[in-house]
Parts: structure tokens; sequence; C-alpha cells
């Protein structure tokens, strides 16, 4: 009888025995599968899978001194349920955001990030976070900042011997909040035409530090890093909206598809951004 051609299905429960299939073999990682099976309708599977939704110690939020710890099958609905304090509130609706309720509790937040979308509702929020991944193989470990990991659409820097193990969020030196908002054709299960992330660490009623995000209006989303260089000092109230301009998005490249033309999306991008703000100083 002739061998079977069937591609090969892995399901470790342990993270050390992923990395050794990953350094025997090329596999496709499946985590939630919120986008794999979607890209595949109708279609054979033809790749070796290995699949880490049984490595419980991959999933949760822990609390380090300096740092949250965020492992990489933590869901969307795990967010949502944490007891967090307030700088995570931009993720916790962006995390509303992300397909319907079943999604939410199947995909996960390294999933987001390693699908590498340009519209990838997680990402403006992570960065806005200063998020950092962390990326194990059989041999090593090693930490990129989430804009150094995401290198365009649909590409990043994980090797194929990698696995994302977990997303590392850094204390924030003083009081922070936060806030996310997404523009689309409708309220929820939408790709988004623009949407914004924005962080605000303060003390006594002035801006300390700021992280604002822009994505799905550049091949990646992006920090302004223009904008946040000039309200640090800032009174944190009312004002502080107004002190965008559309010079501060000139890093933002964004295409024209059927959702909006360029011109529409860099100008609902600073609206965007604008409501963010007015929302952290509400």
């Amino acid at each position: 009888m002739a061998a079977s051609s069937a591609p090969r299905y892995l399901r470790p429960t342990q993270s050390d025995e992923a990395l050794q299939h990953l350094a025997r073999g090329a596999f496709t990682v499946l985590a939630g599968g919120t986008d794999h099976y979607a890209a595949r309708v109708g279609k054979p599977l033809t790749e070796a899978i290995l699949d880490v939704t049984s490595i419980g110690e991959l999933r949760g939020i822990c609390s380090a001194p300096d740092h949250w710890r965020i492992g990489a099958l933590t869901t969307w609905t795990d967010v949502l349920e944490a007891k967090l304090p307030p700088v995570f509130d931009g993720l916790k609706l962006a995390a509303r955001e992300i397909g319907g309720v079943q999604i939410q509790n199947s995909g996960t937040l390294a999933g987001n990030l390693c699908n590498a979308s340009p519209a990838a509702d997680g990402v403006p929020a992570l960065l806005g976070l200063d998020a950092t991944v962390e990326l194990s193989s059989a041999k090593a470990m090693r930490v990129l900042p989430l804009d150094k990991f995401i290198l365009g659409p649909r590409s990043t820097a994980r090797r194929p011997d990698e696995l994302m193990t977990a997303i590392l969020i850094p204390k924030p030196q003083f009081q922070a909040k936060s806030h996310f908002l997404k523009l689309g054709a409708r309220k929820y299960l939408v790709i988004s035409i623009a949407m914004a992330s924005v962080v605000i660490e303060h003390e006594a009623g002035i801006v300390r530090k700021a992280r604002i995000a822009v994505g799905s209006c550049s091949p990646v989303a992006l920090r302004l890093t223009a904008l946040e260089d000039t309200l640090p000092g800032k009174p944190l109230d009312a004002r502080l909206p107004e002190i965008a301009r559309i010079e501060h998005l000139a890093l933002l490249k964004p295409i024209e598809d059927v959702r909006a033309s360029a011109a529409y999306r860099i100008d609902a991008a600073l609206t965007v951004v604008k409501r963010t703000l007015a929302a952290v100083c509400a």
C-alpha cells in the first residue's frame, strides 16, 4: 500500500515539545485558527500543522514588578474578562472589535500579531502599550519591539523554528489612561477604514508621556511620533485633541480600496486620532 500523502498534524501539550518539532521541520503554527481556516475554505490542507492550542502554560496574564506578561495563547475574551488597570482600556476596546464573540473566544493575541494584517485591530493598541514580543526556539529566546516584529502585510520577523511565547507590556512610569477607536462601514464585524489607539501617562493634570498609533492607513500600523513629541507638558484637558494636525500623519501611506480612498483615509485618521484623544481627556 502506498504511504499516505496527508499532511502531518501535531498537537503538543508542552512548549518545549512544540519547539522541538519546529526545530526539526517546517510547520504552520495553529493557535485560534480564526484566520487560518477562513483563508482555506474549500481548499485541501497541504501544509504540516502544529496545533499549539493545548499548551496551557502559554495562556494567561500575569504581573511582574516592571511589566505584564501576556501568554501568546491568551484570547481576546481573556483580555476582556481580566482585571487590568486603565492603561489596558484601549486594548479591551480593541478586543471588542475583533469579530464576534465566537472569534473573541478562540482568537489569540499572538495570532493577531503573527497574521500581520495592516487592519489587525490589536496592533495599534499594543503599539500604544509599547509592547514587545517574546520569540522562543529550541536553542534560544529573544525579545523584539512590536514595530520590529511586524515587517509588512502578512510578514513578520518570526523565524521558522520560533514560536511566539508571550507579549510583554512595560508598566508605565506615571498614571496612565488609554482609548481605542475604529472607523468602519458599520459598527461591528467590519474591516476598519482607520483606527487609532492612544495611551497617555499623566501627573497632576499634565501629560508626561504619549503613545499614539494608527492602523489601516499604512502597510503596517504606525506610531505618530511627531504628535507624541508635542504632547508632554500640555494640560490633559479638552484642548489636547486640537494639537493634532494633518502634518503629524505624514508617515502614513494609506491605500485606496473598496472601503475608502487614500485621501479619505488620511482625513478619517486625523478625526479618529482627535476623538480618541478627546476620550482619554474626558
